[in-house]
């Protein structure tokens, strides 16, 4: 199994990094990365992602979501093509380093028949890819948790 992780610190409550990363709706006007889901955040149900990963032309995939746990876990598994063949399962953990700090972690654990080779040629923008997200994403909700005190 060969894994992409990145992880960033967001200055806000574990509870608002939440809340906007499972606001879907909000995705095209922010995240560079994942430029729109649509489905609901619940164990077994299909999303509709549109990804770009750099390649000039965004990639759409339906995975179904694995896991849901409020506040500190999401995670889906997509295929391409066939089970077995190239399987992604992109997950988001989210950790309270205090009341006014979480970590964001971003990865995805790839397996089948062809992960080696597919990974091998999309590796590196994916990377960019989750960064840029992640960046985004505390842009985001900094902005928002910042507003809200005022």
């Amino acid at each position: 199994m060969k894994i992409i992780e990145t992880k960033i610190t967001i200055d806000a409550p574990i509870a608002t990094v939440w809340k906007e990363l499972l606001n879907f709706s909000e995705y095209p006007n922010w995240n560079p990365f994942l430029r729109s889901i649509s489905g609901k955040a619940e164990v077994g149900a299909s999303l509709e992602i549109l990804a770009d990963i750099g390649r000039g032309k965004p990639m759409g995939f339906a995975p179904r979501v694995l896991k849901v746990d409020s506040e500190q876990e999401f995670r889906w598994l997509g295929h391409l093509l066939v089970r077995g063949v190239f399987d992604g399962e992109h997950y988001f953990i989210l950790h309270a380093l205090s009341d006014q700090q979480t970590e964001f972690v971003h990865g995805e654990q790839f397996r089948g028949l062809l992960s080696p080779v597919v990974l091998k040629m999309i590796r590196a923008d994916t990377h960019q890819g989750f960064e840029a997200m992640n960046k985004a994403l505390k842009q985001k909700v900094e902005s928002i948790y910042t507003t809200s005190l005022k």
